[in-house]
């Protein structure tokens, strides 16, 4: 099972892409993030008081989209994995962001928290 967050932005796909598409960019636009680090296909994402890392496992320029897990000690979870979609959409662009994790019952947080992001990113564009 995975749990899904979306918002609609009004801004082009490709406005939102070049953003959300940074693997480094987390710091930019995400509230909470103090710090975002990239070495090779690994991001060290410094939040409220943790330190998690995660490891780029794909990005498909073409269909604007980008997966992550989480990996080590830095989450309360044994396995995750994340995609951020940028969709058009008839005001602008529609962004997902899809969470599966294990235990599963930490998905509703992950969502909750992915929503709280995405309206900061939409905060963020359409400032």
């Amino acid at each position: 099972m995975s749990e899904t967050a979306r918002i609609t932005i009004a801004k082009p796909p490709s406005e939102v892409w070049a953003l959300v598409g940074e693997f480094g960019g987390l710091d930019e636009w995400m509230a909470g993030v103090e710090a975002c680090t990239v070495e090779g296909d690994v991001r060290t994402v410094h939040t409220m008081g943790m330190v998690i890392t995660e490891r780029l496992v794909g990005r498909d320029e073409a269909a604007r989209a980008i997966t992550y897990s989480i990996v080590g000690e830095g989450a309360p979870v044994s396995a995750h994995e994340a995609t951020i979609s940028v969709l058009d959409a008839p005001e602008g662009s529609e962004v997902t962001w899809e969470v599966a994790v294990e235990p599963a019952e930490a998905e509703g947080m992950f969502r909750d928290i992915y929503q709280g992001a995405l309206g900061a990113l939409k905060d963020h564009l359409e400032a």
